[in-house]
Formats: structure tokens, sequence, C-alpha cells
């Protein structure tokens, strides 16, 4: 049953948007999936209540730092559980790290969102020391595709020792629209160019926790 957590310590990277879109394509493969909001400020749960009628994967929220510890009993009766982690490094954000398999840092194309990945990536090392077999990995958010920078942000991310998935998530206004009513773009448009970037994302995290 692998755990993976959304985390990044700069807010606005897109954690949420990234956290419930793997959520609904894992369920969409048939995964029983349980979606952790471990923000206070509860964007998932937020997301939630938009839609208005439950969606594929449960929703529950535990901003607190005790996710380590309660994340056995609470992933009993899933197949996947994905962490929609806080937006700084707290104690609740080591709670999610240690409760992971995996943690995926989505990170913007901008410098700033490089600097500021040295907290988190910090953070995940120190975890290390205790769970040797932690992964972890990048994936650009909100690329802007054509443009040098956008390129270039993966060259800079591979200076940490932390995985660069080769996947992402282009900026595109189809992620906030859906959002708005509680939806993806897995469901709103689900042959679109942003769906198969999700479909996309989600199959390089699974071969990269199988270790391929």
């Amino acid at each position: 049953m692998p755990v993976l957590a959304v985390l990044n310590q700069k807010g606005g990277v897109g954690k949420t948007t990234i956290a419930t879109h793997i959520a609904m394509r894992l369920s969409e493969l048939k995964h029983r999936v349980l979606l952790i909001d471990a923000d206070q400020q509860g964007s998932s749960l937020d997301w939630k209540a938009a839609r208005g009628e439950a969606p594929a994967f449960t929703v529950v929220g535990l901003p607190k730092d005790s996710i380590h510890r309660e994340i056995g009993e609470l992933s009993k009766d899933y197949d996947w559980v994905v962490i929609d982690g806080p937006p700084r490094v707290s104690t609740v954000a080591k709670s999610a790290i240690a409760a992971s398999d995996m943690v995926l840092i989505p990170v913007q194309p901008s410098p700033y969102d490089v600097w500021a990945a040295k907290d988190i990536v910090d953070l995940i090392v120190e975890v290390r020391v205790l769970k040797e077999d932690l992964k972890a990995a990048f994936t650009v958010n909100r690329k802007v595709v054509g443009t040098a920078i956008g390129r270039d942000v993966s060259s800079a991310l591979s200076n940490f020792p932390v995985a660069v998935l080769k996947s992402f998530i282009s900026q595109r206004v189809s992620f906030a629209e859906s959002a708005a009513s509680g939806r993806t773009v897995l469901e709103v448009e689900p042959r679109g160019a942003g769906a198969k970037e999700v479909r996309d994302l989600v199959k390089e995290i699974m071969e990269h926790l199988d270790g391929r």
C-alpha cells in the first residue's frame, strides 16, 4: 500500500491540484484511494465541498504531526494514500514525510521555487537517516511549454539529491476551471492534453516506486 506525500514548503505551487488529480487517476485505475488533507487551510476538503457529491476516493482532514503514527489505522482499507501537505516546513510536514513511501515535490518554473526547494529537500534528507528507502522526486507544475525557463528548471533541480521526473503539468486554464466545481481535467476533458499529462505523471510515479 504506497503512501505518496505531495509537499513543498512554498505555497501556491499547486500541491492540491496535483494531489486531487493523482487521487482521481488512481481511482480510475480501480484503486481504493484515501486523500489526507494535512494542510490547515483545508484546500482538498474545500475541493470536495465544491463538488457537491462524494468523489471516487475518500478525503479526510488531518493537519497534525501524528500522521506517521495514525497512517497504519487510517490506510487499512485502501490501496493508495495521497497526502496533500502543508505549505511550510513544519512538524506536520516531517510527520507526512515519515509516513510516506515517496515524496513528490511540485515546483513551478521559477528560480524562486528552485531556491525554496532546499528546505523540503533538507527535511527529506533528515528523515532518510531513519528511513533509508524513502523515495523523492520533483515534478514541474504549471510549465509554460516552449519557453527556456520551462526547460532550464529541470536542469537546476538536478543539483539536488532528489530525482526529477520527466513528466510535468503545463499551465492550463482547464485545471483552475475544473477545480472550481470540485472536478478534475480527467473528468471534464478526458481526452485533453491536461488529462494526458496527469496520466503520464501517475504512470511515472508508479514506475518510480517500483524502482524502474
